[in-house]
């Protein structure tokens, strides 16, 4: 596993992950390359082989109090080996250099096995959004972690970098 900062020569493996993990509400070449260039944002990707088979990002503004996982995609053939556990903690601990203190994300209602990843690592929901994911009228459940709860818990080594610092 070979995580690192995304940069804009990623943009056209992301994408691919990206429309073969969300087809039918994808983001769009644009929105990534925004994403991806964006000082608020931290973009991580996992590399096998020199292939990138998953990335995830992060916004999160210098000087904020709280912080968005934006998405996380590991290619078919790479899942449940750890991957996008290994991707979500990256993010939490760039959240934590930047003095975060909760995190938020939406995950569709109709993903448990994602859901069971955020809960594994300590994030409860806190609400729904009804009809969130368009077309397929499915709703997202919000999720919140207490990131110093989390860094007490997993119990930080202060010299751990963040994924984009």
């Amino acid at each position: 596993m070979s995580l690192r900062r995304a940069t804009p020569d990623d943009l056209a493996a992301i994408m691919t992950l990206e429309r073969a993990s969300f087809p039918t509400d994808a983001w769009s070449d644009a929105m990534m390359r925004e994403e991806l260039a964006s000082r608020h944002g931290c973009y991580v990707v996992d590399e096998e082989a020199g292939r990138v088979i998953g990335y995830a990002g992060l916004r999160a503004p210098q000087g904020s109090r709280d912080a968005d996982i934006q998405t996380i995609a590991i290619a078919e053939a790479a899942r449940g080996r750890g991957r996008g556990r290994a991707l979500l903690e990256a993010l939490l601990v760039e959240a934590s250099t930047r003095d975060v203190q909760e995190v938020f994300l939406e995950v569709r209602a109709d993903n448990p096995v994602a859901q069971a990843l955020y809960a594994s690592e300590g994030f409860a929901e806190v609400g729904r959004r009804p009809r969130y994911y368009q077309p397929d009228d499915v709703d997202a459940v919000v999720m919140r972690l207490d990131l110093g709860g989390w860094s007490t818990a997993r119990k930080n080594d202060p010299e751990d970098a963040g994924a984009c610092t």
